[in-house]
């Protein structure tokens, strides 16, 4: 047997101990059946005390490389050695993913590494987030020290959150809904994963707007699910152009992502009408309406929808922190089951302490004060936005005013998606809406005003200006 341990490296010498022995049994230079040397043997030979080697020994026979016959000794465990030096030079080619996952992008890189010049969309100022009251609201919780807090909670949501998303929505949005049909979920995208589980099948078809939003049309794709992308116009999906067999529809219809453009009521009852005409469901994502800057919103699908056949989705990731992993669905009655289950099965329930602070901020009016002031901050920073669009960039760009959210659309007359890695370099950050559609056309940049403060956007579009025309010589 060749064992010789060296304690002069950087680790405490029971961690030396470990790791050596470790190495040795797993590199062949001890073998199945060799027996190692009683503890108060090494211990002398290493001049530490025994207690240290015990300790290697008992972490070595608790990972299974060693096992001990009491007064025979301490033995390597049959089958813990030898394993493969290293990986072989043609590596095998492994479990493969269902070939629906090729076609989904990785993850963006994260959102907190900012650029200078930041025009992202979808991104909210948390600068602004309410910490002081927040952290007071979590406090007060947490000394409750309430054990339920901290256990497997109700599928559905806190009892006290349902409550209050259902006056907020019923207050700001004329969503007339209940509190038991409310569902709370992770966000969003989490939403239409849940509704889609419940009501789709592989080979099914769906529906999505074209341009608009990638992540539903990725999700559903990776379940089976055949996706049809319908063109947009100026008042919303064309309704005429969704294929007969579709199932499920999902639209922006308050604040379309990423035109900007809102659905005319007229549409709205086309859509409506088209789902109780083929049974299909339509996911109504209002993402971002909190934040309305003009006139008062049009009547959401589901305040029209007699038939039930619209899954209310909202989020608080635009108004407070996309990091809170908060959002809410109100389904028809005959889904809500469905979903709770599937919600269930998908990751029991929301975080507890998360739901009971909001629950807190809804009740005691910090959240509409928030949203008031928020509304205050990018209301200014839309309009600094379009004025300098309008002003400085009328030869290449025409913008979209938006009545709500934290972006607007600015179309163009050719492809401009090969300026943005220049527009980065200098750090700008901004997308395109080619990046947004699949079968239709639309050239043009998205504009986000959430993450970047009123001052900061005309410096950054007089870099943009910059980037742009140095690209045209």
């Amino acid at each position: 047997m060749d064992l010789h341990i060296d304690l002069t490296g950087p680790r405490g010498h029971r961690d030396e101990i470990y790791r050596q022995i470790r190495e040795a049994i797993l590199d062949g230079r001890i073998r199945d059946g060799d027996a190692l040397p009683p503890t108060r043997e090494l211990a002398q030979r290493l001049a530490v005390s025994r207690t240290t080697v015990s300790a290697a020994y008992d972490r070595l026979t608790a990972e299974g490389f060693l096992s001990g016959r009491v007064g025979a000794g301490t033995f390597v465990r049959s089958g813990a050695a030898p394993w493969p030096a290293g990986p072989s030079a043609e590596p095998a080619a492994g479990v493969r993913p269902r070939p629906e996952w090729t076609d989904v992008p990785p993850p963006p890189r994260s959102f907190a590494d900012a650029p200078e010049f930041d025009f992202r969309s979808g991104v909210p100022d948390v600068r602004l987030f309410p910490f002081d009251t927040w952290r007071r609201l979590t406090a007060s919780r947490l000394r409750e020290s309430r054990a339920e807090l901290l256990t497997y909670g109700d599928p559905r949501g806190d009892p006290r959150l349902r409550a209050g998303i259902a006056r907020h929505v019923g207050v700001s949005r004329n969503v007339r809904v209940r509190a038991e049909d409310i569902v709370v979920t992770a966000g969003a995208q989490q939403t239409v994963d849940l509704v889609a589980r419940v009501l789709l099948g592989p080979g099914d078809l769906a529906a999505v707007e074209d341009p608009g939003y990638p992540p539903p049309r990725l999700l559903l794709g990776t379940l089976g699910v055949r996706v049809a992308t319908v063109p947009v116009d100026d008042e919303g999906i064309v309704v005429a152009e969704i294929p007969a067999g579709t199932r499920l529809v999902h639209v922006t219809p308050s604040h379309q992502y990423p035109m900007g453009v809102s659905m005319s009521l007229a549409r709205r009852h086309e859509l409506l009408d088209w789902a109780e005409r083929t049974g299909a469901v339509i996911v109504e994502d209002d993402y971002d309406t909190e934040f309305r800057y003009t006139g008062r919103p049009l009547e959401p699908l589901h305040s029209l929808d007699s038939h039930g056949r619209v899954v209310y989705v909202g989020s608080f990731s635009k108004v407070l922190s996309p990091a809170l992993r908060m959002g809410f669905l109100a389904a028809p009655p005959s889904l809500t089951g469905a979903i709770v289950k599937a919600k269930y099965l998908a990751d029991w329930s929301s975080p507890a302490i998360e739901q009971a602070v909001l629950a807190d901020f809804l009740a005691e009016g910090g959240f509409a004060r928030h949203i008031r002031r928020m509304r205050k901050v990018y209301r200014e920073r839309h309009d600094v936005l379009l004025g300098l669009l309008r002003r400085d960039f009328a030869d290449v760009l025409t913008p979209r005013p938006s009545a709500a959210g934290l972006h607007l659309s600015a179309a163009a007359e050719r492809d401009l998606r090969a300026v943005l890695p220049r527009a980065r370099a200098a750090g700008v950050r901004l997308l395109a809406l080619d990046d947004f559609a699949v079968t239709s056309q639309r050239h043009g940049l998205l504009f986000g005003y959430g993450a970047i403060a009123a001052e900061r956007i005309a410096p950054g579009l007089a870099r943009l200006r910059r980037v742009l025309d140095e690209g045209d010589r």
